[in-house]
């Protein structure tokens, strides 16, 4: 049902709206928070660690996200009683902006979100998977990016059939997924190249 999700019916929200109209909802989640991610690079210009990164300052994009750990961690550990699990689909050779994310995202993982890796080699050859964030069964976001990868919007979908459908399938791709920390600790390349000579470590 993923794979057909933009041809359903749903309103169009700009940057703004999706992000007001996100928290109500996050605040009282009724389930699963589930995020699917597929792009292999976005732009996030608000943040500085990102703006870093795309100067070419890998010593300096590091150093901010150690820095902020605590920032970083505190929507987890803060999040009122609700799983939270995210799905990374990853491609080889990986983007620097997903060798960025996954060193970014690892302390989320730390803190007790339930992230899983998944090969795009592992889905069907030609397979275009939807950005997805699903709050419980109250209301699910197709999240809308630009060609250059910054955030655009979302369409906004609250049919309870089709949220069911596309958390199944979400279910199913994360099952056949890697826990994240176990694949940054077997998959090297996947983490940022200044790692092994700035003496950062994973824990």
């Amino acid at each position: 049902m993923i794979d057909d999700i933009s041809a359903y019916k749903a309103e169009t929200l700009s940057p703004e709206e999706y992000i007001s109209d996100f928290w109500p909802y996050f605040q009282e989640i009724d389930g699963v928070f589930w995020k699917l991610e597929c792009r292999q690079s976005f732009r996030e210009p608000r943040n500085p660690s990102w703006q870093a990164l795309d100067r070419g300052d890998w010593d300096e994009a590091l150093r901010i996200i150690d820095e902020t750990r605590d920032e970083i961690q505190s929507p987890v550990l803060e999040a009122p009683g609700f799983p939270m699990r995210r799905l990374r689909v990853v491609r080889r050779p990986y983007s620097p902006y997903l060798r960025w994310e996954l060193y970014f995202i690892r302390l989320r993982a730390q803190a007790g979100e339930q992230i899983r890796v998944l090969d795009a080699e592992e889905l069907e050859p030609g397979r275009d998977l939807p950005e997805l964030v699903i709050l419980g069964s109250s209301v699910m976001y197709e999240v809308l990016y630009d060609e250059g990868g910054t955030l655009s919007g979302a369409r906004r979908i609250t049919d309870p059939g089709l949220i069911e459908g596309c958390k199944s399938d979400v279910e199913d791709l994360y099952a056949r997924g890697e826990d994240l920390l176990p694949f940054l600790e077997r998959e090297r390349q996947a983490l940022p190249p200044p790692l092994p000579t700035t003496g950062r470590k994973l824990g």
